[in-house]
This record gives structure tokens, sequence and C-alpha cells, in this order.
């Protein structure tokens, strides 16, 4: 099943700006492994989006995984998410500042997430 965060904007104008984002997943089957891909597009110019990461991961059974992804300089930026194997997976997005502390309104939960039909292709 496929998320988005949809697009963030990521500026100093609007609050703080994020430096790094955190992508965590808990997987609650006790059985299955959670197949995981994560695809970060980001914009240093608002009009212009490119794929920053497309990474694939396991996280196994009744555990938990987090990632950090370094987004300074972008103005904008979406993660996309697929979970395969399971429907138990957990997913959270966060974006922290420069001194490592939690942005505020960068803080998306899995319910605040649109679901796609597919992730979006590279760019």
């Amino acid at each position: 099943m496929p998320f988005t965060t949809g697009v963030i904007t990521n500026t100093n104008v609007t609050g703080t700006a994020a430096s790094n984002i955190v992508v965590n997943t808990r997987n609650i089957d006790l059985s299955n492994t959670a197949i995981i891909t994560v695809q970060i597009f980001a914009s240093v110019n608002s009009t212009v989006f490119h794929t920053d990461y497309a990474t694939s991961y396991i996280v196994l059974p009744n555990a938990y995984d987090v990632r950090e992804f370094f987004i300074a300089g972008n103005v904008a930026y979406e993660v996309q998410i697929n979970v395969l194997n399971t429907t138990s997976a957990i997913m959270s997005v966060f974006g922290l500042d420069g001194f490592g502390n939690l942005v505020n309104d960068q803080r998306i939960l899995q319910s605040d997430m649109s679901f796609i039909t597919s992730l979006s292709p590279p760019m």
C-alpha cells in the first residue's frame, strides 16, 4: 500500500526549515517481514522536483526501523512510502532542524498521509 506525505514546504519563511527528515517504520505483524520502499522527491526552487532518495529495506516482524535523510537546501519535499508483504506496518515522517530538534510543522503521522495507487517514477 503506497502513501504520500504530499508536498511539504521547507523554508524559514513559513517556520523552521528541516535539515533532515526521519522516516519511522514499526512492523507490528508477528510473523511477516515488511518490505519498505521510500522515495523522497525534493526541490531547491519550488518548480522542479528531483529524486533525492530511492531506497528499499526490510523491517522484521515485531520490529522497528528509523532512517534519516539529509534534505537541507530544499524548499519543498515529498516522501512516498510503499509497504509490501504485510498490512501491519505503521509509518511516520518527522523533520529535524540543523540542531536535531523536531520541526513541529513537519510531523506527519500515517493517518495524515494520503493513499496513492503507486509510487511516482523517479525523476
